[in-house]
């Protein structure tokens, strides 16, 4: 659980969506190394499992928790408990994210719905939920994992990079109102270049590993943006790997 980004995190809680593999177990590594108590949200629940349970023996503490981003009800009702049992999330990471890679006239209304609610509607249901419980602790950090998808498209890409961008734009605008409402609060939006991670590979099995990047780089730029301290504000990050075809 190791990085070569310093930050102590002891003491609050991260809830890192779709955070049972890839990127997104990368991320739960990195919190739970530096302190974080961290609360796994996926729909996989072996696997998020399998993590806590690694987790616990490195030292770390995390608990799994049932999430499909996509019901604004099941994301009110973890809040709600949460509150109930005294808890809070002092940092949250939206990382879960799908993809259907079809050309748009192939592509159905249930592909579409899923994506867009997955990457876009899911993200915004967390943060109005952690938000507004943020803005009165005075304090807290909100993480969204975008996408070169967001600034560049390219074929078979039509919803995730609406949803991506959709999530860029959200992202900006509240930074914008968390300058206003509350220094405390830090908003990050990371722009994530290609990893090697089962996102891409389950999908592009013969893909270049030499063209994508470790999740590990993209997890250590996420401790980066929890490390900067309340007199600064990073409201976006841009990491990809070198040889990155969608970028700039």
């Amino acid at each position: 659980m190791s990085s070569g980004v310093q930050v102590d995190l002891q003491g609050r809680q991260a809830l890192v969506t779709g955070g049972a593999r890839g990127l997104g177990a990368a991320i739960s590594r990195r919190l739970a190394g530096a302190g974080a108590s961290v609360l796994v949200a996926d729909v996989r629940r072996d696997l998020a499992e399998d993590l806590c349970e690694d987790l616990a023996r490195q030292g770390g503490k995390a608990e799994f928790v049932a999430l499909d981003v996509r019901d604004s009800a099941a994301v009110a009702d973890v809040f709600r408990e949460l509150d109930e049992d005294g808890g809070r999330v002092d940092l949250l990471v939206n990382n879960a994210a799908v993809d259907v890679c079809k050309p748009i006239e192939h592509l159905t209304a249930e592909e579409v719905s899923r994506v867009i609610s997955t990457n876009l509607l899911g993200p915004m249901f967390l943060c109005l939920e952690t938000y507004r419980r943020m803005v009165a602790r005075g304090g807290g950090h909100i993480v969204n994992i975008l996408s070169t998808a967001a600034n560049r498209t390219w074929t078979e890409a039509g919803p995730y990079a609406a949803g991506k961008s959709g999530l860029r734009a959200f992202t900006h605008t509240l930074f914008q109102e968390a300058q206003r409402d509350c220094p405390g609060i830090g908003v990050t939006g990371i722009i994530a270049g290609g990893m090697a991670t089962p996102f891409i590979l389950d999908r592009f099995p013969d893909a270049d590993l030499t063209m994508l990047q470790s999740p590990d780089i993209v997890a250590d730029t996420v401790l980066y943006a929890l490390s900067v301290p309340d007199t600064s504000a990073v409201s976006e990050l841009v990491v990809v790997p070198r040889k990155e075809p969608s970028w700039p």
